[in-house]
């Protein structure tokens, strides 16, 4: 393990299921296969992304309903939704649904703001109640209350033959202690420390005090902690796309670090009004990997992580990356698979 650098935890992959759309069922397939293949080798959690409108995961529940009936142990998240196109209590059902065909293995991970594109989508997702939605934090509040068996309406008992509870079922104790916050700002750093939430960072943040990348994610998890119950034990899980190359074939490491060569440039300096900062992507030997890691502001402050899987490689890409992060990045790193007895 590097020097000054405290054991890894726990690890986790994030996966974005993209799919041909002449044959989506095949690329759910893979994914459900990744999340499988992830307990195989002693993975603690796998996340999922999600994408409307495009050819990704649009229904990350679902397929991670799929996965609890393929997986036994390894605990299945998501990173993240985006609660405003979606309905609270809704979610709610859904999530607690899940959970339980789990076991309790669920990680909601959410997000607020405006759902993208919102001048083309809007129209479609709320044809009649657009101007009226709220997209802040209070879709979170409201989310969370309903997990946590807080009145979803003032009627309950029994009409005729039909019962009814005044609560969002079913319920699933302990489900609301496990959503987590995805944040890239100061300020939503702090709400979710305040809130009692855990912290999902990823490669992608929010240029406020500096423009060193490794610098503000250090300084929005310190904003988290300072301002969460638990202070420093507070969860923080961080999410970096890294690419180690022990097993690769020539072809797939000239591939991989042509990869990274062409989203290079955008991590130089904020991007867009909103100076969005973009983490520079590591390839390579899971050593230099690790190397690199341990001086990373922000990875030298948590003790768990999720790594992002690129965007658009193929299958049996997804294979060995994910073999030589648990085989080689990750005991690099001071972790331990779980075990798979």
């Amino acid at each position: 393990m590097p020097s000054h650098t405290r054991p890894l935890r726990r690890l986790g992959f994030l996966t974005i299921g993209l799919f041909d759309p002449a044959d989506p069922a095949q690329g759910h397939e893979s994914t459900l296969q990744l999340l499988e293949l992830g307990e195989r080798l002693g993975f603690d959690s796998a996340w999922v992304r999600h994408r409307h409108l495009q050819y990704g995961i649009s229904s990350p529940i679902a397929v991670l309903a799929a996965a609890t009936q393929r997986t036994r142990r390894i605990e299945l998240g998501t990173a993240v939704i985006p609660v405003g196109w979606e309905n609270p209590l809704r979610l709610a059902e859904d999530l607690a649904t899940t959970d339980l065909l789990s076991g309790g293995r669920l990680n909601p991970g959410v997000s607020v703001g405006r759902p993208g594109h919102w001048e083309q989508v809007s129209g479609a997702l709320y044809p009649d109640t657009a101007e009226a939605e709220d997209f802040g934090y209070q879709r979170v509040s409201r989310l969370l209350g309903f997990l946590r068996g807080e009145p979803a309406t003032d009627f309950g008992g029994v009409e005729g033959i039909e019962v009814y509870s005044d609560r969002v079922q079913p319920v699933s104790p302990g489900l609301a202690d496990r959503v987590w916050y995805g944040g890239g700002s100061l300020r939503s750093a702090r709400w979710a420390g305040e809130q009692g939430l855990s912290l999902l960072t990823s490669n992608v943040v929010r240029a406020e005090e500096s423009e060193d990348f490794a610098e503000i994610q250090r300084s929005q998890i310190a904003a988290f902690r300072a301002h969460h119950p638990l202070g420093a034990r507070a969860r923080v899980s961080q999410g970096l796309v890294v690419i180690p190359t022990d097993s690769a074939t020539p072809e797939q490491r000239a591939r991989y670090e042509e990869y990274v060569r062409a989203r290079t440039p955008r991590t130089a300096t904020p991007q867009g009004p909103a100076r969005t900062m973009f983490a520079r992507d590591l390839v390579g030997p899971s050593a230099a990997i690790a190397e690199q890691l341990s001086a990373h502001a922000g990875f030298r402050e948590v003790d768990e992580v999720v790594f992002a899987l690129p965007f658009t490689f193929g299958h049996e890409d997804y294979v060995q990356i994910l073999t030589d992060i648990a085989t080689h990045l990750g005991p690099a790193l001071g972790w331990k698979p779980a075990d798979l007895g």
